[in-house]
């Protein structure tokens, strides 16, 4: 089996199939990063540009560090060090750069629907590395790797996605994931950070967080996207973490096999707690760490696909 497109845009439009492809192909490319010598000859010979709009720790470098695993020449390009910055349009960018021969564009950027808009523009591959507040792909599959890894399965879990639903990317693709895979999905968060209509997509939606936490399998905690909020949407930093932080005694209402994930960053002391996310039942570091995997994994298949 292989992938049905060219490029990796989102998880809305892709079969439960397709999703357990990459997961069961990211096992074997974890394998590889376990390995003394970490690095294969898979993608010798290809070239993979990173074109990052916005700013990134985890997924551009473990982009790179994929890439380079798979013996694949790596590019990096950030905006400040792009001709965008001269009044180039991205578009207009993103055709230079397939003009040198690449052989897959990661995009990320600020705004929704770019990476869509370069995939219908090229005929090079696009990865979405996220896009605005629209989807976050490769972070959903890491988490489903994650929670898979755990647990053993995914189908029947009960996962709780608390915080800031409406700007997050990374909610989306988890939900559109995780339903197509058999997993009961609930939302936690202030009225004001809900999306309308949410509950069309397959999910339960709860305001209270005690409720939310007491019988679900997994929690996902969000950090707060203060930088796409263009008003305030709670009294107080104080107050959203009393409300809607997890901490210590809020666990204590929790099932003892809770898994408890972040894609980071962290606001800790806001919507978790630094005991928390450092404690036992926490799996934000093997995310960081699933997160190279998926992401070789992509890289393999998009190429092979091309």
């Amino acid at each position: 089996m292989s992938l049905r497109g060219k490029d990796i845009l989102g998880l809305q439009e892709m079969t439960p199939e397709e999703i357990l492809l990459i997961l069961d192909t990211a096992e074997g490319m974890k394998e590889i990063s376990e390995r003394e010598i970490k690095k294969v000859p898979t993608l010798r010979g290809k070239t993979i540009i990173n074109l990052f709009h916005e700013p990134s720790t985890r997924t551009r470098t473990s982009f790179e560090i994929a890439g380079k695993r798979l013996s694949a020449d790596v590019i990096n390009i950030s905006a400040s060090g792009s001709s965008t910055v001269k009044g180039e349009t991205i578009r207009d960018t993103a055709h230079n750069l397939e003009a040198m021969s690449p052989d897959v564009i990661v995009v990320r950027h600020s705004a929704s629907g770019v990476p869509y808009l370069l995939a219908q523009a090229l005929k090079t591959p696009i990865i979405n590395a996220g896009d605005g507040a629209h989807e976050h792909p490769t972070q959903a599959l890491l988490d489903l790797f994650t929670i898979r890894e755990k647990r053993g399965m995914l189908q029947g879990l009960k996962v709780t996605i608390a915080g800031d639903i409406a700007h997050s990317r990374v909610a989306r693709s988890n939900i559109f994931g995780m339903t197509k895979l058999g997993m009961e999905v609930t939302v936690a968060g202030p009225a004001t950070m809900m999306p309308l209509h949410i509950e069309k997509l397959g999910v339960r939606v709860i305001t209270n967080m005690d409720e939310a936490i007491a019988e679900a399998d997994v929690i996902m905690m969000l950090r707060l996207q203060l930088e796409r909020q263009h008003q305030s949407l709670f009294p107080s930093l104080r107050e959203y973490s009393r409300l809607y932080g997890l901490n210590l005694e809020r666990l204590k209402r929790a099932r003892e096999d809770l898994l408890i994930l972040h894609p980071g960053p962290i606001n800790r002391g806001i919507e978790i707690a630094p005991e928390v996310a450092d404690g036992p039942y926490s799996l934000i570091l093997q995310q960081v760490s699933n997160g190279v995997a998926i992401r070789m994994a992509l890289l393999y298949l998009v190429v092979e696909g091309k």
